[in-house]
């Protein structure tokens, strides 16, 4: 088949610089241009500096008609800005990687509908889309704790602990996304109040429909407070659900589920950060005491979390192995 031609638009900041990353070693992906209008006219190895030998492309602030997708990472409300804007043909697919059209309320817009990329939950829709709202980070995380559950109707409040690294803030600057800040430092921030539950019990009622969860804080749902780490890259979470079921059929409740997801591993010990960092995976492990039972979840925030799932649900709705591109080795040391 014919490489798949590709744009990226926001190319310079952390997820497209992801994307990138990938796609440049993608074997069936050809870029045909890289957008950033700060940056336009200077080579990509120049701002990210790892690429020096692995690409010659220029930075361009002009969209060009000869792509089949074009990705978005762009901030959050400058998508839909963006689309609207330029005139997009329709022939092209759009992955958008900020959260603008990640709620079935907001995932229209003039003919464009977007489907959830979710690819645990959404695979069959993915494969038959047109365009794919990409995931959001923390919430990658936390739906592949949950999904199980949620489809055997096991769910009703829900406590969540997650850390992220520091690039999950974004690349502009900020107080606490310096150095001097982060170092030696964590904090809890957007407590109870996150943007991404919202997308998380969308999908988890899509499971769950004869029970469904909450977001306004009347009767059962999710309670999340997230952190930010001395830490670049990565999210870990917990989450704590009341289950009388023994943890061996929660095991392989959690076997079956992921069983055709090769992204997913679903460990018997102890899981942590440094299994995930620089790849598309979630390992998942799951401890229960008493009637309490808790589901550990580990993603690169900037792979599986972003940019990684992006190419994951590329390859889905060309086609594709949905690993092609994918496969990398953790940065373990």
């Amino acid at each position: 088949m014919k490489k798949i031609n590709v744009g990226i638009a926001g190319g310079a900041g952390y997820t497209g610089g992801e994307l990138l990353r990938i796609l440049v070693h993608h074997p069936e992906v050809h870029i045909s241009f890289v957008h950033s209008s700060s940056n336009a006219g200077k080579a990509i190895s120049a701002v990210h500096t790892d690429l020096v030998g692995d690409t010659d492309l220029i930075f361009t602030n002009t969209f060009l008609d000869n792509i089949d997708v074009l990705f978005l990472c762009v901030g959050h409300n400058e998508a839909k800005k963006l689309l609207a804007e330029q005139n997009i043909a329709a022939s092209v697919s759009i992955i958008d990687l900020s959260q603008d059209f990640r709620l079935a309320a907001n995932a229209t817009i003039a003919d464009r509908i977007f489907v959830y990329g979710l690819p645990e939950l959404n695979r069959e829709k993915i494969t038959t889309a047109k365009n794919i709202a990409n995931p959001g980070c923390f919430a990658t995380a936390i739906q592949l704790a949950l999904l199980p559950l949620a489809k055997a109707g096991l769910l009703q409040d829900i406590y969540t602990t997650g850390i992220t690294g520091s690039t999950g803030a974004g690349q502009s600057l900020s107080a606490t996304s310096h150095f001097s800040w982060r170092a030696n430092n964590i904090q809890a921030y957007k407590t109870l109040d996150h943007q991404h539950v919202f997308e998380i019990v969308q999908s988890l009622n899509v499971l769950q429909a004869d029970a469904p969860l909450s977001t306004s804080g009347e009767g059962p749902g999710l309670h999340f407070v997230p952190w930010r780490g001395d830490f670049t890259r990565g999210i870990y979470t917990s989450s704590v659900i009341d289950c009388s079921l023994p943890l061996e059929a929660v095991q392989e409740m959690y076997d079956s589920y992921y069983a055709a997801h090769p992204f997913v591993v679903v460990s018997e010990t102890p899981i942590h950060l440094k299994q995930v960092v620089n790849t598309n995976k979630c390992v998942l492990q799951i401890e229960k005491q008493g009637n309490k039972l808790v589901v550990h979840s580990a993603i690169d925030n900037l792979i599986k979390g972003a940019s990684g799932q992006a190419v994951q649900n590329m390859n889905l709705f060309f086609g594709l192995d949905e690993t092609t591109g994918l496969l990398f080795k953790a940065n373990f040391f």
